[in-house]
């Protein structure tokens, strides 16, 4: 934030949003107490005037921001480097939507001793655009295919297809052992309560449905590079149904068994063998446009299926 309070008028997106919900995007980590605090004691207006945390902004209100101590968020700055990064894996762009590669060991928010995330960096890249949230997550040491939303309307479209299950996302992972056939993996999945420090999804028939179809990409002799495509989205999906068929992945230190860590360490590998490979999708503003992104993999998974293969 700037040393004084700032005017911004609302957009066709931000019609219909409540002041407060606006505040809380706008105003990015910043309390809920603080923001409700501002509204109540007036220094939030809108057009000129104070008004309630309910009242739904059209567009074209002019709404004054005061100045909040410490910035408008929690957010460290990123450094410049990564925001570069970000931008030259951009798959796919237009005037609703983005689609990124992400790398890994970035995770998607701030958070974890980390005081900035994917979002963050590509925000702080772009202080030019209005709005910019993720549709979805993919987990901090998962690289690929991310889908952000440039919209509100957008993302809330965007939403709708991912409960819908309308959106086909496809994974590269590769697993311990020979996974010769291809194989659905049906089962709930649940997680350890929260509080407890482990955040660990197992297998459990208390938990909520998960189907993954697996198919083997190449065989190796002790691996397999496997595709994985989702037809729900829970968290950790992929590295439990794989390692619930006995055939974890690679580089894996929640779910791996004694056998597949040690021959992670003995193959070299670094870091989660996880990418998120592929998206499709009906774009949600555009009646006749399909989207399809494929994301490489980044040239560390590369080299240990060259070596896998001379191996």
């Amino acid at each position: 934030m700037t040393d004084g309070p700032q005017i911004q008028e609302a957009g066709e997106d931000d019609a219909g949003q409540r002041i407060d919900n606006y505040l809380r995007r706008v105003l990015k980590g910043v309390p809920k107490s603080l923001i409700y605090r501002l509204l109540r004691t007036g220094q939030v207006r809108v057009n000129k005037r104070r008004t309630k945390p309910h009242y739904r902004l059209q567009a074209g209100d002019s709404v004054r921001i005061p100045p909040v101590s410490g910035g408008g968020s929690r957010a460290g700055r990123a450094p410049q480097r990564l925001q570069e990064r970000l931008e030259s894996r951009i798959l796919h762009e237009d005037e609703r939507l983005l689609v990124i590669n992400k790398p890994a060991g970035v995770p998607v928010h701030g958070g974890s001793g980390l005081h900035f995330g994917l979002i963050d960096a590509l925000r702080q890249a772009r202080p030019g655009e209005h709005f910019l949230e993720l549709a979805h997550r993919l987990d901090r040491e998962t690289s690929g295919c991310l889908l952000i939303a440039k919209r509100r309307s957008t993302l809330r479209r965007l939403h709708a297809l991912l409960r819908e299950n309308r959106v086909e996302k496809h994974y590269q992972a590769l697993v311990f052992g020979r996974w010769e056939q291809p194989e659905v993996v049906d089962q709930p999945l649940a997680r350890t309560a929260r509080g407890t420090g482990e955040n660990k999804v197992f297998v459990s028939a208390e938990g909520k449905p998960s189907l993954t179809r697996f198919r083997p990409l190449t065989v190796y002799r002790d691996w397999t590079l496997v595709e994985a495509v989702l037809e729900t989205g829970r968290t950790h999906q992929v590295r439990v149904h794989a390692a619930s068929s006995g055939h974890p992945l690679a580089a894996d230190n929640r779910y791996a068994t004694p056998a597949s860590e040690a021959a992670s360490n003995a193959l070299g590998v670094k870091r989660l063998f996880l990418h998120a490979c592929q998206l499709a999708f009906q774009h949600p503003d555009r009646e006749h446009q399909r989207i399809q992104v494929d994301a490489p993999l980044d040239e560390d998974l590369q080299a240990i299926l060259g070596k896998l293969e001379r191996s």
